[in-house]
């Protein structure tokens, strides 16, 4: 099944199992055919070359090619099987060979796609007894970090980094062929990324707790991070503490370095709770960027919303047995709620603008509570 979704502005294709993102448009495509027609033609002379159409993936790239081609040409195709799912073939079969004479001809190979280069290795092969004048390579699409072979790549279209692709005629387990720009597949699929926010006392650190366990998000608490790459003398620890002992706020990129470091040692999760950042609108966009460059994104900022009242109540009877000093001061207190609401009220804005903005009641039992984030969670 294929099936388009809008995430996050963007339009992401899924093909059976898994999500690819926009990579490379039909304009792009189009462009770099028409250089390669001209490359070529202006090296055939007026000699009538004869293209070599790789099944199945190069059938969308040939159609274009020939269609672009100025002068007189022959068109034919062979068959290999190279990929099943995801993964390139160790074994490589001539599926439909030649049917016709090509001794003396100048033939053009031209291939949808060459990564490993196995593929290629076997139409050499293939023409190696064909006595042509002339065997030249042209693909549209050209992975460097991937190709193991020695062969001359004599025509490359566009070069593109070793990530699985799909469309203009390149499958995933049979779909995607018909699709008129390339997709890339999205090395992180569908996550839960929550912005966790709360007042002092509201409860967010408890409900955290709730829900890394019901969704299998893992909780990056900055204050944590921050405690834990002090405490172990990393390298970002270190230039932390380096502002922070001059007193001087510490840059965005050192944080967002560390919760980058966060992120990397828990690839595996389905998600993440954020909770002490962002704090102004530049964090927000600092961690936008942080999720797409993982392939994913911010789901939602989650605001717990209680009461002021409720709010000094909570804290001066946390502080009873907490020891902190700033839970048993009311106007201490006070000052540190305003202080949150002058801080995430642009958060606010922000995260309602992208439609991502979800506040909840934060008063109840506990359990009450967290059934009422899950509601909103499960709707995301």
């Amino acid at each position: 099944m294929i099936i388009f979704e809008n995430l996050n502005s963007k339009a992401v294709l899924k093909l059976h199992n898994l999500y690819f993102k926009p990579f490379i448009s039909s304009r792009e495509i189009d462009e770099a055919i028409q250089k390669m027609v001209e490359e070529i033609s202006a090296d055939m002379g007026d000699e009538v070359p004869v293209f070599v159409g790789i099944l199945n993936g190069s059938f969308m790239f040939v159609s274009d090619f020939v269609k672009k081609y100025p002068k007189p040409c022959e068109v034919t195709f062979i068959k290999l099987a190279s990929y099943e799912g995801l993964k390139s073939s160790e074994d490589i079969h001539r599926l439909i060979g030649l049917t016709q004479d090509l001794t003396d001809r100048k033939v053009i190979i031209l291939e949808d796609i060459i990564d490993s280069g196995k593929t290629l290795a076997e139409v050499y092969r293939i023409f190696k007894n064909e006595k042509v004048k002339e065997l030249k390579i042209a693909t549209l699409f050209y992975k460097p970090e991937a190709y193991k072979k020695d062969f001359k790549l004599h025509y490359v279209g566009i070069k593109i980094p070793n990530k699985f692709i799909v469309g203009y005629g390149l499958d995933y387990n049979g779909l995607g062929r018909d699709i008129p720009e390339v997709y890339q597949l999205k090395t992180t699929q569908h996550m839960k990324n929550l912005v966790l926010f709360g007042p002092p006392g509201a409860g967010k650190g408890t409900q955290a707790e709730f829900l890394k366990e019901k969704y299998n998000l893992v909780h990056i608490s900055t204050g944590d991070v921050f405690r834990y790459n002090i405490k172990n003398e990393t390298a970002l620890g270190m230039l932390a503490k380096s502002f922070m002992d001059k007193g001087e706020l510490v840059p965005d990129k050192v944080t967002i370095d560390m919760l980058n470091a966060e992120v990397e040692k828990n690839s595996d999760a389905e998600g993440f709770i954020f909770d002490g950042f962002p704090r102004t609108e530049a964090q927000a966009q600092a961690l936008d960027e942080l999720m797409d460059s993982k392939d994913s994104e911010i789901s939602a900022m989650i605001a717990l919303e209680v009461d002021d009242e409720v709010l000094v109540k909570r804290l001066i009877e946390r502080g009873k047995t907490s020891g902190r000093p700033d839970d048993s001061d009311e106007i201490i207190i006070r000052n540190r709620i305003k202080e949150y609401y002058d801080k995430t009220a642009i958060l606010k804005n922000y995260y309602s603008g992208k439609d991502k903005y979800f506040g909840v009641n934060g008063v109840g039992e506990i359990q009450e509570i967290t059934d009422r984030l899950c509601k909103v969670i499960d709707r995301l």
